[in-house]
């Protein structure tokens, strides 16, 4: 893992990432690229593009999430940002859901490895969790549809008042035009729409739906 550029960004936007963390970040790192030898886990597997594009991407979410917040990872995959934000944020009750159960099984053997306790792992699409009636405070979800589609599944699992950080690539301006009769629809109202810098040449977006 390349920890002198994690190290790097979050000194210059004041994250606080201590040794334990480090080593289960690298853990995980390791065991990710370990399994995808059998599963399609990732694409990205340079020690660079992994630190910049999952890792670091992840912790961009960390200012946005409130203590102690209920937070479902929808569409997870490998544990992107969901599995950094439990080891980042022990305080918050945090939920993974991916509709493929070897994901989730690789998910919970994970979360075991790395002494991760209390996170529910989720082998359904969004829409069957919807019809559960569960909310949470915060639902994430890193490139998995465009706004439009991903308001009518995410914004029923937000509770009034909670969030929806959508993590997108710097140009989101037309998708943010086309879901505004959707958003509408789903009682959302988009607060920010954030451009984050995450290396020298790579920008991302999180836009910031709240419920």
């Amino acid at each position: 893992m390349r920890k002198d550029i994690i190290e790097h960004w979050a000194n210059e936007n004041n994250v606080i990432i201590n040794a334990q963390q480090f080593e289960k970040l690298a853990a995980f790192q390791k065991r990710v690229l370990m399994v995808n030898q059998q599963m399609n886990l990732t694409a990205i597997k340079d020690d660079v593009g992994f630190a910049v594009k999952h890792i670091i991407d992840s912790l961009t979410l960390l200012p946005y999430i409130p203590e102690n917040a209920t937070l479902l990872d929808i569409g997870t995959g490998a544990g992107f940002p969901g599995v950094v934000l439990g080891i980042m944020r022990p305080d918050i009750h945090l939920s993974l859901l991916d509709s493929l159960k070897k994901r989730i099984q690789f998910l919970k053997e994970s979360l075991d490895m790395l002494g991760i306790d209390g996170v529910e792992c989720i082998p359904h699409r969004a829409e069957e969790l919807v019809r559960t009636g569960v909310k949470y405070d915060v639902c994430t979800a890193r490139a998995v549809a465009r706004m439009d589609k991903l308001v009518k599944y995410a914004l029923p699992l937000v509770r009034p008042g909670g969030v929806l950080l959508a993590m997108k690539g710097a140009d989101v301006a037309e998708e943010v035009e086309n879901a505004k009769n959707v958003l509408s629809k789903h009682g959302g109202i988009i607060k920010n729409v954030d451009l984050i810098k995450i290396a020298d040449d790579i920008n991302h977006s999180i836009i910031v739906v709240e419920k």
